[in-house]
């Protein structure tokens, strides 16, 4: 089993060399066919500002999404050339608020997609809302690059956060490409619930036993704490195990909550440091 179509989300930030690094490696190690996706944005403009332009200025405004689009389109291409990788180049236009829809169109037909963590210094990096809008939507899943980059060969070392939910389950499911190259998969449960509608009478064992019997290296690990937020002890717990690659469900309460009240989907996207493969 391995992943055989990859979707990568192109653009003009500083973190897409990254995220394309990323994923050409993965074309590489899993002999994948890699589509690189760039969605150009159209400008919504007030009808009675948009009469007022001339046709000058609207030549200007397509020249330049078509010149940054070739721009982005072709240093993927040139990147794949130098890996020795075939690639597709795919571009669409689209206003801002259809970007997720786009992504998730073309993403059902991938096996898994590519995506980048905002970056809030770069103007041009597509916004958080857009980015979780498409990870609950596509049907697939979803591996999140951060804009500083992924570590070489990333996924040697994994973090499975399991809470018992479906979304949980899916992701483990998505993720067993990883798993079972991985030299270690540690299945870390915080606060855990024991019993029936928990997570069984020893937090992790179930899910790890059912890894092991596809080849994964498995440990089940649970950690208590009532003053550290999930998120953030995660996060620490992943950086002192040395993890590369985090593997989760995605928003297990409803979007709205997790947006008014915080919730450890939303704060590990802002967060990350390695890249996140999630699932919803």
């Amino acid at each position: 089993m391995g992943y055989k179509n990859l979707l990568v989300q192109l653009d003009t930030t500083r973190a897409c060399q990254k995220r394309v690094a990323a994923a050409l490696e993965l074309a590489q190690r899993f002999d994948a066919h890699l589509v690189g996706l760039y969605v150009s944005p159209e400008l919504s403009v007030p009808s009675f500002i948009e009469a007022q332009l001339g046709e000058e200025v609207r030549t200007m405004q397509l020249n330049l999404r078509r010149e940054r689009a070739e721009e982005a389109i072709g240093s993927f291409e040139e990147a794949a050339r130098k890996a020795g990788v075939t690639v597709e180049s795919r571009r669409q236009a689209a206003f801002l608020d259809e970007i997720p829809d786009v992504i998730a169109l073309h993403g059902r037909y991938s096996d898994l997609v590519i995506l980048g963590q905002q970056d809030e210094d770069d103007e041009e990096s597509l916004p958080s809302s857009l980015t979780e809008e498409t990870l609950l939507s596509v049907g697939r899943p979803v591996l999140m690059v951060p804009y500083i980059g992924a570590p070489e060969g990333f996924g040697r070392q994994i973090t499975l956060g399991w809470d018992g939910s479906r979304e949980a389950a899916r992701a483990a499911s998505d993720a067993l490409p990883f798993l079972k190259r991985a030299d270690a998969v540690r299945v870390l449960c915080v606060n855990p619930k024991r019993g029936i509608g928990g997570h069984g009478e020893e937090p992790g064992a179930d899910i790890a036993l059912s890894l092991a019997r596809h080849g994964v290296k498995a440990e089940a690990q649970h950690v208590v704490s009532r003053e550290v937020e999930v998120a953030d002890l995660m996060l620490s717990r992943a950086a002192d195990q040395g993890t590369d690659l985090m593997v989760l469900g995605a928003y297990g309460h409803s979007r709205m909550r997790e947006l008014i009240m915080g919730g450890v989907t939303h704060t590990l996207l802002r967060n990350m440091t390695v890249p996140l493969l999630m699932s919803h």
